[in-house]
Parts: C-alpha cells; sequence; structure tokens
C-alpha cells in the first residue's frame, strides 16, 4: 500500500506542471524579489550568476507589451518588464511555455493590483512582504497552487488585513501598523 501511493505522488509531481524560480529584477538587473523552488542553483553565487546571465540576455528584448520566452541552460524562461520591473518565470525545458506565460501574467496581475500599477523599484521594495506573500499564494515548493491575479491579491490583501492575527503571524508591515495603532490608541486616552 505504501509502494502505490508513494509511486502515485511521484506520478503526480511528473505530470504536474511545475516551475523551477520565479525573478523580479529592476531595471539593472539586482534583486528585488526571488525565490527557487529547485536544488539547480544549489548556492548564491550560482544563483546570483544565473540571474545575471537572464538578464544581460533578455536586457535588450522588448518584452514590455506581452511576454516572451527564452531558453536558458536548458531552462525555458518566460518574461516581462513592465516600468522598472523585469518579471521572470523559470520551467524546465519539458514545461508548457503557455502555462509558464500564465503564471507569469498571474504574478503580475497580483503586484499591480497591490502596488496600485506602481511598478517602482522603491514602492516594490516598500511592499516586498507582500510580493513575497504572493509567491508563496502562488507557488509551493515548485508546484503552482494559483495563477489567477486577482485570486492572489485577494488572499494576500485578506492576509495584511487581519489585525487580530497574533504578532508572530502577522508581517512585518502589518506588525508596525498594529503597533503604530496600539501606540496612537494609548497616547489618545
Amino acid at each position: 500500500m505504501r509502494f502505490q501511493s508513494m509511486a502515485s505522488s511521484i506520478l503526480y509531481r511528473e505530470t504536474c506542471p511545475s516551475i523551477k524560480g520565479i525573478l523580479l529584477l529592476d531595471s539593472e538587473g539586482k534583486r528585488v524579489a526571488v525565490k527557487y523552488y529547485s536544488d539547480d542553483w544549489p548556492t548564491i553565487s550560482a544563483k546570483s550568476a544565473f540571474e545575471k546571465s537572464v538578464f544581460t540576455r533578455t536586457q535588450k528584448a522588448n518584452a514590455r507589451t506581452e511576454a516572451d520566452i527564452a531558453m536558458f541552460d536548458n531552462y525555458i524562461v518566460v518574461y516581462k518588464f513592465v516600468q522598472d520591473l523585469h518579471f521572470f518565470v523559470i520551467g524546465a525545458d519539458v514545461e508548457n511555455e503557455l502555462f509558464l506565460a500564465t503564471v507569469l501574467q498571474g504574478f503580475i496581475d497580483a503586484v499591480s493590483f497591490l502596488l496600485r500599477s506602481n511598478f517602482d523599484k522603491i514602492e516594490a521594495l516598500a511592499n516586498l512582504d507582500l510580493i513575497l506573500l504572493c509567491l508563496d499564494e502562488m507557488v509551493d515548493g515548485g508546484m503552482i497552487l494559483e495563477n489567477d491575479g486577482n485570486i492572489i491579491s485577494g488572499k494576500v490583501e485578506t492576509h495584511s488585513r487581519d489585525e487580530a492575527a497574533p504578532l508572530a503571524d502577522q508581517t512585518l508591515s502589518q506588525a508596525l501598523a498594529t503597533a503604530r495603532e496600539h501606540l496612537t490608541r494609548s497616547l489618545l486616552r
């Protein structure tokens, strides 16, 4: 019985679309938010070298109106540039490019909603906790959970509004907002 369960789990992983990583870089190729879901790049330096390579090879592309697709080192990279931010989704060479493109568009849509369509590096860094939460809502261990930007941003927004949650479960900006609110209340008494 255990063998059958393990075999079905392996089959699911082999047939279910997955991704290797999601990169959000600025217009100079520097990290804004990055998540890897594979051990293909085992060290920080390997990850940085891959990011630099991807950025350098795509920098001259005109991927502003719609997503573009490229092959890099046996990986499919789907990417799009929006104002100051460069969005990338990396998949294995056997993945469906259209599915990777829907994941990319879902991420862009969610970030657009959360940043109020202000795709600026400073705005992205100020809301880094929300962007990372978007990634967590989208992908778990490389397995795509959700690719609809409206649903993703709705879940993230719900998390960010939950002020009744314990401080340990809140994001940094939530905890600061809660502390600020409590301080204001105590000063007004």
